[in-house]
């Protein structure tokens, strides 16, 4: 559980010119590897923000620990996860105010970082970006660096406006993990980390209420069905660079590519997960009532 306040600012001619991002949440290593905090700071729970690729002049990142008596630990991608959400889902947001395509705005910000480059314009190559879709559908784009390997994905999304409900059609995946043994292995675990993501990202919540976890089994605690998943294409980047882990960096980019094509298909900005129909209507009656 978390919650992130941020802050940026955009300069003459729509360069991200500050980014101030302020992060709540429990600490994982305080509980199982409390000699890795240093100065108080949990590492998971920075990760993706203290090592922020974008080249923005002016950064600020502020943690602050919260203990809550739900005990917290790792899962697939750990702070990565909720802070490649946070963080890519804002680069759409200044990317929409400064009237700039998401893609080309943030290679703008990736001049001096050629991996990150690399995922994000073969992703896109590889989805069309730009070319016209099925009409209801959009897409959105989002990438992480996380565990020394680099992720793009492009998600391919209708929305139905009467009932929030969100149908992912297709995510294409570009990844640069350095070299590459066996290229199915990387295609499987990009395959299971971003529909995971997406799993995460739609519809799995754990509930608390009376003093316990109220969440019992997958009769209240729903899972992304097959029927419910996407077309899957992955395409690994020719990279002699420095290898890379793979388990988990499938899974960060998978919630912002898929709240940045919300937000393409509807107008309404997604900044709660799991984005359920529920919270999805409620993101385009404030989109409506602020237009």
């Amino acid at each position: 559980m978390n919650v992130s306040r941020v802050r940026g600012a955009l300069d003459a001619e729509g360069r991200v010119s500050a980014w101030s991002h302020k992060i709540v949440c429990p600490s994982i290593f305080a509980r199982v590897f409390p000699q890795a905090m240093k100065n108080g700071i949990d590492n998971a729970a920075v990760e993706g923000l203290a090592n922020l690729e974008y080249e923005v002049p002016n950064v600020s990142v502020e943690y602050v620990r919260i203990d809550t008596p739900v005990p917290v630990g790792f899962w697939r991608s750990v702070g990565s996860s909720h802070n490649a959400f946070t963080v890519e889902s804002f680069v759409d947001e200044l990317a929409a105010l400064a009237n700039k395509d998401p893609l080309e705005f943030r290679l703008s910000m990736l001049k001096n970082h050629p991996r990150a480059r690399r995922v994000l314009e073969l992703a896109a190559e590889k989805a069309g970006w730009g070319k016209p879709l099925t009409r209801g559908q959009a897409r959105g784009i989002a990438y992480h660096l996380s565990f020394e390997s680099y992720v793009a994905q492009v998600a391919e999304v209708s929305v139905d406006k009467k009932t929030g409900v969100v149908k992912v059609h297709r995510v294409t995946c570009a990844v640069d993990c350095g070299p590459v043994v066996n290229p199915a292995i990387v295609s499987a675990q990009m395959m299971g980390g971003l529909i995971m993501g997406l799993s995460a990202a739609m519809k799995e919540k754990i509930e608390v209420a009376a003093g316990g976890i109220k969440s019992e089994n997958f009769s209240d605690y729903d899972l992304l069905r097959m029927s419910e998943s996407p077309d899957v294409d992955v395409h690994i980047v020719k990279s002699n660079d420095k290898t890379g882990g793979i388990g988990e960096p499938g899974t960060p980019p998978a919630a912002p590519a898929l709240a940045n094509a919300v937000f393409a298909a509807t107008g309404a900005r997604i900044r709660q997960l799991p984005m359920k129909p529920e919270t999805v209507l409620a993101a385009m009656r404030k989109a409506q009532e602020q237009a």
